[in-house]
């Protein structure tokens, strides 16, 4: 690997104070840089290029400037101290001293990750104080984390779904270097760390391509969120592969999770999707780089592996259904997203357990895209809850605060010892019940968009409750939203608290010590679902020999289930000639 990916956009520093500017601006007929106040003219090139070289240290600030003499971000700027609206920064991205500069990563069988939003994770909400509060993830067990997008978006506070400078960390979250020392003290805990990264659309405001690059969009294709990338333009392709590289690379992160992946429409051959994969997968050899899938598609093409084991494109996907069908059961909510599943909620859980697709919600029949067949459980990355499941409710409730406690722990082992890879949101850990709520900083007519749009939302996600109404929704530009999202970190010193760390880290050592290695040792496990009754959950996997038994009965009630034949691992002691007291759960493997 190179020790410098040099990059098509933005500014590239380079020895000797020089710096080296390029913009794509296909719609402009002059582009100026303005460099700490001076301007520079830049050179017209090939294909709507601008580009210029200058006399340049990192922390000098510039803009580029349009032919009608506005002025813009760098839309590749690499930090931007005064936010989206401000000049960009220039910044060396070999200053920072790497303390784990060996790490390589962890192979993707042994994750247990944790989704966490950088400004709620902590009261300061700064990667800083992200940094000091690892060791208790740690001690659960946690061996990854992934950070919810922190691409620099208008305003101080923001899921960050909707960035606008993609190569930005945003500035209320720190400098790039605090960002790098997060990633280092994770990498000094032998924990990955993972960014959710938004390459579908960008964010209303602040977004200046649109006034300079109009072939960066194609409005013929929208998106919910406005017009789609348009892929098929060289200079975009480029634009957003860096993207990738760059966090990867400058950054060490280890692998990216990219959102909405069904939104990315493109025709080319290659699609953008697979093109990405391969160039970081040929570039970042020798490290252990996991790329992840949100794909409303359900498309197996994009996480198939090769007949040895490896893996072409995506390392996993998410796995909604496993949710979707877990969550009914727990809640009996049937509105929704949750409509389909509750006509057959066990079905679903069971066939997300196995295939990693439930066919209770199938959006398309299968294509040459969307080809029949298994995909490895270790490519699907299953959860009781996430940022979408829990912020887009009306009230922002944890499932501690819907779901039964003995219910909740036995499916919580279930998603711990099955073979699938294990995400908890933030605060599960430990068992938070603070809610996570949707907020943003808008104002205006956008502004009171978001309000009108948080019901609709809300409606998918389980509806109002009983006597609720859209008048009692907690304002999502309020700053006390935001601030009722933070982890209230008291609760993890708890006796409550404790007992529950205790259990994760039970479930934690138990799957690293007897599943990690059979998914190691088998590419492709086989399985059987023997017959059992709603309420019961029972699923064997062959991994060419041993054989992992579970066993869940989310029943109030003793019931029989089918017998195990192996060791158990887990809830052996209350497992009795078949009989299990619900809610109740064990876990055995059964050697060759």
């Amino acid at each position: 690997m190179a020790d410098r990916l040099a990059r098509t956009w933005g500014a590239n520093l380079t020895s000797g104070d020089v710096a080296y500017f390029r913009l794509w601006a296909p719609d402009e007929r002059a582009v100026r840089l303005v460099l700490e106040g001076v301007s520079h003219s830049m050179r017209a090139v090939e294909d709507g290029w601008f580009e210029v070289s200058a006399e340049a240290r990192a922390g000098d600030r510039y803009w580029f400037e349009l032919a009608d003499a506005t002025r813009v971000a760098d839309p590749a700027s690499c930090a931007q101290p005064d936010g989206a609206s401000g000049p960009s920064m220039l910044v060396d991205h070999s200053a920072y001293g790497w303390k784990s500069a060996s790490w390589r990563g962890l192979p993707w069988e042994e994750a247990i990750i944790s989704e966490l939003h950088i400004g709620c994770f902590t009261p300061e909400g700064t990667f800083r104080a992200a940094a000091e509060r690892l060791p208790l993830l740690a001690e659960a067990g946690i061996t990854a984390i992934e950070i919810m997008p922190v691409a620099e978006f208008q305003g101080e506070r923001g899921w960050g779904y909707d960035g606008v400078l993609p190569y930005a960390p945003h500035h209320a979250y720190g400098t790039p270097d605090e960002l790098r020392a997060l990633i280092d003290a994770a990498h000094g805990l032998d924990m990955m760390v993972l960014l959710d990264v938004v390459y579908n659309h960008f964010g209303p405001e602040c977004n200046s391509l649109p006034r300079y690059a109009s072939r960066f969009f194609n409005s013929d294709r929208p998106t919910p969120w406005g017009a789609s990338i348009a892929f098929e333009e060289a200079a975009v392709r480029r634009f957003f592969i860096e993207n990738a590289l760059y966090w990867l690379h400058d950054f060490r992160f280890d692998g990216l999770r990219l959102d909405a992946t069904d939104q990315i429409r493109d025709t080319s051959e290659p699609h953008f999707l697979a093109a990405l994969a391969r160039e970081a997968r040929e570039i970042f050899v020798g490290r252990n780089i996991h790329l992840v899938v949100e794909d409303a598609d359900r498309r197996r093409n994009l996480v198939h592996r090769n007949d040895d084991g490896s893996i072409p494109l995506f390392t996993a996907g998410w796995n909604d259904d496993f949710h979707h069908g877990l969550h009914v059961v727990a809640t009996g909510e049937a509105r929704g997203f949750y409509r389909p599943f509750s006509e057959r909620p066990w079905q679903a859980t069971r066939e997300a357990m196995t295939e990693g697709f439930s066919s209770v919600e199938m959006p398309k029949e299968p294509t040459p895209d969307r080809p029949k067949g298994p995909v490895p459980p270790q490519a699907r990355v299953s959860f009781l809850q996430n940022h979408d499941q829990i912020g887009n409710r009306a009230f922002g409730e944890r499932l501690v605060s819907l779901a039964k406690s003995n219910q909740l722990r036995v499916m919580t082992a279930m998603l711990m010892l099955s073979p699938q890879i294990p995400l908890l949101f933030m605060g599960e850990e430990y068992g938070e019940s603070q809610p996570f709520l949707f907020f943003a900083d808008y104002a205006g007519e956008l502004g009171e968009a978001v309000r009108r749009g948080r019901q609709g939302e809300a409606e998918n996600f389980g509806g109002m409750p009983s006597g609720k109404t859209a008048d009692d929704l907690p304002d999502p530009l309020a700053p006390q939203t935001f601030a009722a999202s933070k982890l209230r970190w008291e609760r993890a010193e708890s006796g409550a608290g404790r007992a529950h760390l205790a259990f994760m880290r039970q479930l934690a050592g138990i799957r690293q010590r007897h599943i990690a290695p059979l998914l190691r040792q088998c590419n492709l496990p086989s399985y059987e679902i023997p017959p059992a009754p709603d309420g019961i959950v029972a699923i064997d996997w062959s991994f060419g020999g041993p054989v992992l038994e579970l066993r869940a009965n989310l029943t109030t009630g003793k019931s029989t289930v089918p017998p195990i034949h192996g060791e158990p691992i887990f809830g052996g002691e209350n497992f009795e000639a078949s009989e299990l007291p619900g809610p109740g759960i064990v876990a055995a493997v059964r050697p060759n």
